[in-house]
């Protein structure tokens, strides 16, 4: 859900931007977008008129290549997806492979330390399985190994707490979308000062996603191709916003629009299906005999209601609800009383 504010912008007609007052405002969105995730002093933004995917292939482009050994957290759809992405380029990488809801341990990194890897790929939230992995132990394993840190935050930005320098992160990818509450349409690739000397000497073979000409165009406070106009100028009313109020702050209300939804979901035939949550969804599985595709369906078209779906072998065991954007208590309840009413008609 989009603020008002923000939807009005959107309205409006598109300005060109070949212009000093477009370029001062993308000047400030880096410089508010650095702020939010927390990065160092000389981190750049790549602003990508691309979806979170495209970020995170362009990413790894930018930052790998043959010569690197990658280490990749899969937990689900989206650590899938890192790891198609290396075999697509040929970039050798080994898997953490973990079940569904399973959280990342010490454990799990302990056979692969000082074993010549070069980078460490994760989804800070598995929001497939809606698993947030724990980032502080992440980042201080990637220091003790040298390793290059890439990071999705695209579904715990704003959700959850976040801090690029602290977790010794080199590349976070972002996305207009998600807590952002954004049209989706644009990605956001924060580079610190490692990620960016990587990104000067690698030899990358395309035209769209090579970020030298992303990072030299920027100091202009420019793109090197036509950006997504519309959503960047909702992008910056949006991280003043944010700056205005506090990250911490915008991070404090999701979670409580998040607690509020789980203490009134209490007492139905739900189960919450990760024990280490991000504020900004809740994994459901259902306990009854209805599968938790039939539950989306049900919830669309008898009450106009969307929760968030799942796809492939999860489709039928869970199902996952939103507490980003502009959403209040007052939604929180719509939902459960749907809920309940299914509940008591037998379609939950």
């Amino acid at each position: 859900m989009m603020e008002q504010d923000i939807l009005k912008i959107g309205s409006e007609q598109i300005p060109y931007f070949r212009t000093e007052q477009f370029s001062n405002l993308m000047l400030e969105n880096e410089m508010l977008m650095n702020k939010c995730v927390k990065a160092s002093e000389s981190a750049r933004v790549i602003f990508l008129t691309a979806s979170g995917t495209a970020a995170m292939e362009a990413t790894i482009m930018n930052l790998f290549d043959t010569s690197d050994k990658l280490l990749i957290v899969n937990g689900g759809t989206f650590g899938t997806r890192f790891k198609e992405i290396c075999d697509i380029h040929g970039f050798l990488s080994e898997e953490i492979c973990l079940d569904h809801g399973e959280i990342l341990t010490n454990q799990h990194l302990e056979s692969y330390e000082n074993k010549n890897f070069t980078g460490f790929l994760i989804n800070m939230h598995e929001t497939s399985t809606g698993v947030l992995y724990d980032m502080e132990l992440v980042g201080d394993f990637c220091k003790r190994n040298n390793l290059m840190l890439v990071v999705d935050a695209i579904s715990s930005f704003l959700a959850d707490r976040y801090d690029m320098s602290e977790y010794n992160v080199n590349a976070t990818i972002l996305s207009s979308q998600k807590a952002i509450a954004l049209p989706p349409g644009m990605s956001f690739v924060v580079l610190d000062g490692k990620a960016q000397e990587r990104v000067l000497r690698n030899n990358v073979k395309s035209l769209y996603f090579n970020f030298k000409n992303y990072l030299l165009d920027g100091l202009r406070g420019q793109t090197p191709y036509t950006p997504a106009v519309g959503i960047l100028l909702q992008l910056r009313e949006r991280l003043r916003i944010i700056d205005n109020i506090g990250v911490d702050k915008t991070v404090e209300e999701v979670a409580r629009i998040a607690q509020d939804f789980r203490t009134k979901i209490k007492g139905l035939p739900l189960m919450i299906a990760s024990s280490a949550l991000s504020n900004a969804v809740t994994p459901l599985k259902p306990i009854g005999k209805v599968p938790a595709d039939e539950i989306f369906k049900c919830l669309k078209d008898h009450y106009q209601i969307y929760v968030c779906p799942n796809g492939g072998s999860l489709s039928k065991v869970l199902f996952r609800v939103g507490h980003i954007g502009a959403l209040t208590e007052d939604d929180n309840s719509e939902l459960v009383n749907a809920l309940i009413d299914m509940n008591k008609k037998g379609l939950l």
